[in-house]
């Protein structure tokens, strides 16, 4: 059973990225999954548009996988092999808890790392938690709200 819990909250801002292309939402992705480790997990917030899945082809291209990134908004959950594993997971349809325990994360996370698309409805006190915003056009800003532990 999985330790992380449906939610709703805040958490302050770290830092600001601003990127003008969906290139580089992409490259500060893919910076980003050069730090990840097995057992990081990362929460994804923002409106539809805002970026997520762009961002998330960047992170897979940091873990050295190969593999094409697409939403898994009616799969849920999409494993990419790299150098860490990268589990992308979309939980815009998830609505009671009890769902949460059928995505195996703690299995997911004992075998690589996981991005969590609408990652606010989820408590992971260790997560890292990074908020895209759609500025207009192909402008995006990327807010870490929690870094990477290490």
């Amino acid at each position: 059973m999985c330790r992380c819990r449906l939610r709703r909250a805040a958490t302050t801002t770290l830092r600001d990225e601003v990127t003008h292309s969906p290139a580089e939402t992409e490259a500060f992705g893919e910076r980003f999954g050069k730090r990840l480790r097995v057992g990081d997990m990362v929460l994804l917030t923002g409106e539809l548009g805002a970026g997520k899945t762009t961002f998330v082809r960047g992170v897979a291209r940091g873990t050295a996988s190969v593999a094409p990134v697409a939403s898994p908004t009616f799969q849920l959950v999409r494993v990419y092999p790299g150098k860490v594993q990268l589990a992308h997971i979309d939980l815009y349809r998830i609505e009671t808890p009890s769902e949460l325990g059928d995505l195996g994360l703690d299995e997911l996370l004992d075998q690589g790392a996981v991005v969590v698309e609408w990652g606010d409805r989820l408590d992971a006190s260790d997560a890292a938690v990074i908020e895209l915003e759609h500025l207009g056009g192909e402008r995006r800003v990327i807010r870490t709200k929690r870094d990477l532990s290490h």
